[in-house]
């Protein structure tokens, strides 16, 4: 795709009273700005649908004083991004793509304006921390039988210590992203070498070993280059075909400013992986047929009313613990062999769904949330 730099005005645009959105990430020199380009062009269509003016801004063009913002629109018909000046944005929707972005100096310090400035509503204030959520939802008693337990990672006595009371553990990095550099970890007492040490790497996994647990720290230590990590109680999951399965829910802000359900997919392990993430070899399936294929039709039925009520308290839970107003979030939920429910990560920028109906969904809701806030802001 080109970009075509347009010098006018979108000027009827500028002159409407129309809301308006600005879909916000971080210039790049070779590309003009970094993300999901399919994800910011369906969402200008949709956003014009639903009678919103959307265009994306970059950190750089974000000027919080002035009434006009340079901002890249997309043309359908020419499959093009073109420069144009837009009206100043009523709602800014972060979808920074990336961590390391969004913690660069001048962009926190954009973020963090954006958050005082009265005139600004920023969607998705930031990535989530592993430790943060952990620790948001242990503080109410609604949420805490949902988590694993779950530690930081520092040191060989503390894992020691945890691996005597589980013996099949999850070692996760805090700041990680569609499960990159996950391991697992088993105690087996009875083998000449009881820790069994498996590394997700690409779309299968690598497993090590150990004869003693101060090999098994090295080992970890190296694999882990530095990133900060925490180890959770593993969870022997529900499975199909001898594949783990576990379910991903997409919550989000509904036209009456609540947190609601946008729809609960699965992801089902590959036969190489050691976790469900598409990217590692995961695949997508439908949640009812796995949950009946593993519980039956009438508890599966159960299951899935229990995954969207578990969701909804998580997430408003997350939202109380961070401080802030949160729009969305998708979460990993997963369903152990005896039929309980546990959480094991929220993403606050949520990848596309390749489900069509909880993908057309989620634009939509974006939009009837927005306009809901425009509406309070006017009052």
């Amino acid at each position: 795709m080109e970009c075509e730099v347009q010098d006018e005005t979108a000027i009827g645009e500028i002159q409407s009273k129309k809301p308006v959105l600005a879909i916000l990430t971080i210039e790049d020199d070779a590309q003009l700005f970094r993300g999901n380009r399919t994800n910011f062009s369906d969402l200008i269509l949709t956003g014009r649908e639903h009678g919103f003016i959307v265009y994306v801004l970059t950190v750089k063009h974000l000027k919080l004083s002035g009434n006009q913002l340079n901002g890249f629109n997309y043309d359908h018909a020419t499959e093009s991004w073109q420069l144009q000046k837009f009206p100043f944005p009523d709602l800014i929707y972060n979808r920074i793509p990336l961590r390391e972005d969004e913690l660069l100096p001048g962009v926190r310090r954009k973020i963090r304006a954006c958050l005082h400035n009265p005139r600004v509503t920023l969607f998705n204030p930031s990535f989530f921390n592993k430790w943060s959520l952990f620790k948001w939802l242990r503080q109410s008693r609604v949420t805490r039988p949902f988590i694993p337990t779950t530690r930081r990672m520092v040191s060989r006595q503390g894992l020691g210590k945890m691996m005597i009371k589980h013996n099949f553990l999850y070692l996760k990095p805090i700041s990680g992203k569609a499960g990159k550099g996950i391991m697992t970890l088993r105690l087996q007492p009875e083998k000449q070498f009881p820790y069994k040490l498996k590394i997700q790497a690409d779309k299968k996994s690598i497993t090590y070993n150990c004869g003693s647990i101060t090999k098994l720290w090295n080992r970890i230590k190296k694999e882990s280059t530095g990133e900060r990590y925490i180890a959770q109680q593993g969870i022997q999951l529900a499975s199909f075909n001898e594949r783990c399965f576990d379910l991903r829910a997409l919550v989000q802000k509904n036209q009456r400013g609540q947190w609601d359900i946008s729809g609960i997919g699965a992801r089902l392990a590959g036969t190489l992986s050691i976790t469900t993430h598409v990217p590692r070899g995961g695949s997508i399936d439908d949640p009812e047929r796995l949950l009946v294929s593993a519980f039956g039709q009438e508890e599966a039925r159960k299951l899935l009313v229990k995954a969207r009520s578990t969701s909804l308290l998580i997430a408003k839970q997350i939202e109380r613990g961070s401080g802030q107003s949160l729009v969305e979030m998708s979460m990993d939920l997963g369903v152990d062999s005896d039929g309980n429910i546990w959480f094991f990560e929220a993403n606050a920028k949520p990848m596309k769904f390749d489900e069509p109906d909880i993908r057309k969904r989620s634009l939509e809701r974006i939009f009837q949330y927005g306009r809901f806030v425009v509406k309070m802001k006017s009052k």
